[in-house]
């Protein structure tokens, strides 16, 4: 067979080794038994192009990863400066210029103490080396039993064993089970969809007490564990799989003062939310709260080359600083000097463009460009912050009714995954929760791209819910 590379321009020749070859993430292969693979060949800004010349507009930012667009040449222009200069060499006893600069910039605009960064080359690694780090913190300073982590129902921060294990997603985690025990699963903040528990539990029943109730239920399940057994708390700034679940008023307050009365670590997971996403380098700062962990990954570099992390605070580094106590963790690629130059350059051209001003500026009328859609009967609830939308689908918009999993399948796998990208649409149509679209555009769009998505999720959901 020809190398796909010798037929870049062959559609028929990509598609055939592209089916033959290639085994895709998070894909039901069988959707192509019968169906071209799309084939993403270039970009430019907002706007992807396939194999047959069809342009789409990038409402997923890749999957939450580019901030800054497609084509960006100066970041092109750091990679390879830097390649030639010094192409690769490991953090494991060294260091070298970009990854110890790129360090310290992202320790001055990261919130509070923290100041240390230890880089992987992903997302979930950098979820993982949080727990393995909470871990062996909590080993060193004598309180040996602490090793639980509690995140969220729905919430998913991860595909390796470790990161799978704190992910809140039954339907992914069984295939890989026994997991790493210690995963404690306490309810999100989806208000759209709150629990009969909470309404029965008296604290009233609006926004900011549902809030409360959902934080006040990570004190118990830590009292429920037992206190000296809990390690850390791993929560999204907003929540990613469920559809955009935004923090109630005094929510990440309420966690913190329970994190400190515990002694309990707070894992901020900012994977997707980081860099802008927020309108924030972090989503914590939006959010008004102090972690002791930030992991990171995906708008870093805007996804011109993979590179990811933690960021943590002094005190959790204080350990490793005397004596024989090393950390017990590394990877490979991690801070990969083509990627920290990259990572430097992203951040210049964040602070040269005023990207975070952009996302600022322009997310009011993001949301109310998107909640135009609430006048269709499929539409339910419209939510998120920033640059960063989930828009769930329901059957009944007076009882909040959803689709079953059939319904959901049809609705989805049936017809919008497809309808979706054949108008020009590249999104999420997601059942991992109740059936929501997720939008995420580049952070460089303004009100015409803004146009461009309601229009097209107009359009399709208007035909979804007819053959309904």
């Amino acid at each position: 067979m020809t190398p796909a590379h010798e037929h870049a321009d062959d559609v028929a020749g990509i598609q055939a080794a592209a089916k033959r070859h290639l085994w895709m993430h998070f894909t039901r292969m069988s959707s192509y038994n019968d169906h071209e693979v799309p084939v993403i060949v270039r970009g430019e800004g907002p706007y992807v192009y396939d194999q047959h010349g069809r342009r789409y507009l990038d409402g997923l930012s890749g999957l939450f990863v580019s901030q800054l667009g497609h084509g960006r040449t100066e970041l092109a222009e750091a990679a390879a400066k830097q390649a030639t200069e010094l192409a690769y060499f490991p953090l494991w006893s060294y260091a070298h210029p970009r990854a110890v600069e790129l360090a310290e910039r992202l320790s001055e605009i990261a919130p509070g103490d923290l100041n240390r960064v230890f880089f992987t080359t992903g997302g979930s690694e950098a979820v993982e080396s949080a727990w393995k780090l909470a871990r062996q913190y909590f080993q060193a300073i004598g309180e040996h039993r602490r090793y639980k982590v509690i995140s969220r129902s729905i919430a998913y921060h991860g595909s390796t064993l470790g990161a799978l294990s704190v992910t809140g997603l039954p339907g992914i985690k069984t295939p890989f089970e026994p997991l790493v025990p210690g995963g404690i699963r306490v309810p999100n903040t989806n208000y759209y969809r709150a629990p009969s528990t909470f309404l029965a539990s008296g604290q009233g029943d609006g926004y900011e007490e549902f809030g409360r109730w959902a934080a006040d239920a990570i004190e118990e399940a830590i009292l429920a564990e037992g206190p000296e057994s809990v390690a850390a708390v791993y929560l999204e700034p907003v929540q990613n799989a469920g559809g955009c679940f935004p923090p109630p008023p005094g929510y990440f307050a309420r966690v913190r003062e329970i994190c400190d009365r515990y002694g309990v670590l707070l894992v901020s997971d900012e994977v997707i939310c980081a860099f802008g996403r927020l309108g924030h380098y972090f989503g914590a700062e939006r959010y008004g709260y102090q972690p002791d962990i930030i992991t990171f990954a995906k708008g870093a570099t805007s996804g011109y080359i993979p590179l990811g992390g933690m960021i943590t605070s002094d005190r959790l580094m204080e350990p490793f600083t005397t004596g024989t106590e090393t950390f017990l963790h590394g990877i490979t690629f991690a801070g990969h000097p083509v990627a920290s130059a990259v990572a430097l350059a992203n951040l210049d051209l964040f602070e040269k463009e005023r990207v975070l001003e952009n996302v600022r500026d322009n997310e009011g009328a993001f949301r109310a460009t998107l909640e135009k859609l609430t006048d269709l009967p499929i539409v339910g609830d419209v939510r998120g912050d920033g640059y960063f939308y989930g828009i769930e689908m329901v059957k009944d918009k007076a009882t909040r009714e959803t689709f079953d999993d059939a319904e959901s399948e049809r609705l989805l796998r049936g017809y919008l995954d497809t309808a979706l990208f054949d108008a020009g649409l590249v999104c999420r149509a997601d059942d991992r929760g109740d059936p929501v679209i997720q939008i995420a555009p580049p952070l460089i769009c303004t009100q015409e791209h803004f146009d461009e998505i309601e229009q097209i999720l107009r359009q399709v959901l208007t035909e979804a819910w007819n053959r309904i």
